[in-house]
């Protein structure tokens, strides 16, 4: 009898309309220098303007541009740096403040604390804090810049954030000490007043499934309409990870405008294990080694072959499962940027939670990432 992992990964490929299946992988190889050198993607089904929600991958966007603009600031505001206290109050509808953070040392929040949290577990306040402190007009600048053309961040996460909150941002503050006693830097609320980015994305597939649950808990009869959500193809998605892990490889005017500490910052938190962070602590049994690793990890089943290391952001939500990652195996020569989602939604109802992760996306893409880092392993490289 096949593994059941097989039976799955043959389950999914044999049908992936039905599974809106799209992968990606990028193959890395070392020359004598060290240099990297990316062959020509390897794509399955991708398709740009075929939607999928993208969950919480957007949140390595708002962590490099997080960094940005704390750079751009500390430029004229002695003092400042990620770890100052941070303060978020509220000045619109729906808006929540952030004074204590209890999974800090210092009890009080930081924008390098939000970011660990945010990429070590997928925290979605954390990126609701960074998304107030950049601000809608500066992620999608910033994307843009960027050189990601079909992705747009409009809205906070799991806060039912739509129109016109989305185009409200807290006010922030940061401080010296955490007593507060002496300010740094105070940036007001704002507003955004421009169009909405357009999707440019097919616009029927942006109404997804055959039913979903309202609000108020009542079933409709019609798909689920995610126009106003936040949009990321697959490609853009490699693309601004690779420009994270790999900045050598992409055009100077396409890479994020950081410090070598920053991308450090950013790199440490997209490869480090729950288990092995000290600020904030996670509790290893909700918080296995692969909780966020899908690829290869399946999202806490197994453990990680010995010495690979993956930089990644996950994403799930309405039935899409993503991975967004950068593999390396230092020992053995194997290097590659792989990424992939698929939709596991059998009943078709949105919001009921009951979408087929556990039985058919996770260990789907456990079983890719496998065959994938194996495939590669067979073709290293000495460098």
């Amino acid at each position: 009898m096949a593994p059941a992992d097989t039976v799955g990964l043959g389950r999914v490929l044999a049908r992936p309309e039905y599974y809106h299946l799209q992968i990606s992988l990028v193959r890395i190889r070392r020359d004598a220098q060290g240099l990297a050198h990316l062959a020509r993607p390897v794509r399955y089904r991708v398709r740009p303007r075929e939607y999928f929600y993208p969950a919480s991958t957007v949140k390595l966007a708002a962590a490099t541009l997080a960094l940005e603009k704390l750079e751009r600031l500390q430029a004229t505001t002695s003092g400042l740096s990620a770890d100052s206290p941070m303060r978020t109050d509220s000045a619109f509808i729906g808006q929540t403040c952030a004074v204590r953070d209890p999974s800090a040392a210092n009890g009080r929040p930081s924008l390098g604390h939000y970011l660990r949290k945010m990429l070590l577990v997928s925290d979605n306040d954390a990126f609701n804090r960074l998304y107030e402190f950049v601000g809608p007009q500066e992620l999608n600048g910033g994307l843009h810049r960027l050189g990601l053309r079909r992705a747009r961040l409009v809205h906070r996460l799991s806060v039912g954030d739509g129109e016109p909150g989305w185009r409200h941002t807290n006010p922030v503050r940061f401080f010296a000490d955490t007593a507060e006693t002496q300010l740094l830097l105070a940036q007001p609320a704002a507003y955004w007043a421009a169009p909405m980015p357009p999707a440019r994305v097919q616009p029927g597939s942006m109404f997804v499934g055959n039913a979903h649950l309202d609000g108020a808990g009542q079933l409709l009869a019609q798909p689920l309409d995610l126009s106003q959500k936040n949009v990321f193809s697959l490609p853009d998605l490699q693309r601004l990870l690779q420009a994270v892990v790999l900045p050598e490889t992409v055009p100077s005017g396409q890479r994020p405008r950081l410090t070598p500490a920053s991308y450090a910052r950013l790199c440490e938190a997209l490869s480090q294990l729950p288990p092995q962070s000290l600020s904030p602590h996670y509790d290893s049994l909700a918080y296995p080694s692969t909780y966020a690793k899908f690829l290869l990890g399946g999202g806490g089943e197994v453990r990680l072959p010995p010495g690979v290391r993956i930089y990644n952001k996950i994403g799930q939500a309405y039935g899409f499962l993503v991975d967004n990652a950068y593999v390396v195996d230092a020992a053995h020569g194997v290097e590659f940027l792989l990424a992939a989602v698929l939709y596991v939604n059998a009943d078709g109802v949105l919001n009921d939670d009951q979408y087929d992760y556990e039985s058919i996306g996770l260990p789907f893409l456990r079983e890719l990432g496998r065959r994938v880092y194996e495939a590669e392993l067979r073709r290293a490289t000495k460098y």
